[in-house]
């Protein structure tokens, strides 16, 4: 499901994901890409003191195959809706 986003994050060296994030899922997972390219992710953390950020943060640099520091909320940390870079 990565392919497309790992390509252009080779390619470039960063990469900025638009996140629709559901935290205190039973799983973290992505659930679809929409249209615009916005991912839906379950979240398995709840949306407590950062929690469910972190958990996202993990997810992706996991997904992606880097350490966290790679990946950053750049807006959004207390929404639904976020931007995160990944830098490889």
């Amino acid at each position: 499901m990565f392919s497309e986003f790992q390509k252009k994050l080779k390619k470039d060296g960063f990469l900025y994901l638009r996140i629709k994030s559901r935290p205190g899922a039973a799983k973290t997972e992505v659930r679809e890409i929409m249209a615009d390219g916005t991912m839906k992710i379950n979240i398995a953390a709840p949306a407590v003191k950062g929690k469910a950020n972190q958990e996202l943060i993990g997810f992706l640099a996991k997904e992606f195959g880097l350490k966290k520091g790679c990946a950053s909320i750049i807006s959004g940390a207390g929404d639904k809706l976020k931007l995160v870079k990944i830098t490889g």
